[in-house]
């Protein structure tokens, strides 16, 4: 589940977003959490979908640690060494916060937007490319200074 919602909502949302930057990104999009919620592992999705496909899911996928806190931050710092040809998962991780942000304006879910806020500016540091998804960045922008 994702909050209230099938969790393929999510997904469903998150490929809309980065659908309109290729057919790669809409794979990755709908990948980007496999790992992390089922036993599928990184060496299946290279097998099925190939090695960029792979590689970007690997970086999206949250590091081990104690806490959000923690995985977050490991997860961050592996995001801000992306090289260019993996700047893909950059784009999926912003259409992933978009999306977490808009379902949680619509679900009305204002500790979210608080979490999601407060994480800002180190999410920013480490995923923001820029000319990658300006468009994307817009949105979240305006949802941060809301």
């Amino acid at each position: 589940m994702y909050g209230a919602h099938p969790y393929s909502v999510h997904l469903d949302a998150v490929a809309s977003i980065a659908k309109k930057y290729g057919e790669t990104a809409e794979a990755v999009a709908y990948l980007h959490d496999v790992v992390e919620d089922t036993e599928i592992t990184h060496e299946e999705i290279e097998k099925q979908f190939g090695s960029l496909i792979s590689k970007c899911v690997a970086i999206l996928t949250d590091e081990p640690g104690q806490n959000r806190k923690e995985r977050k931050s490991k997860t961050y710092a592996k995001m801000a060494s992306v090289n260019v040809e993996e700047n893909l998962a950059l784009l999926v991780k912003a259409a992933d916060r978009l999306a977490n942000l808009r379902a949680s304006v619509s679900d009305k879910n204002y500790k979210l937007v608080e979490m999601y806020k407060s994480e800002y500016p180190v999410f920013k540091s480490s995923v923001y490319r820029e000319n990658l998804c300006e468009e994307i960045w817009q949105e979240i922008e305006s949802i941060q200074n809301a």
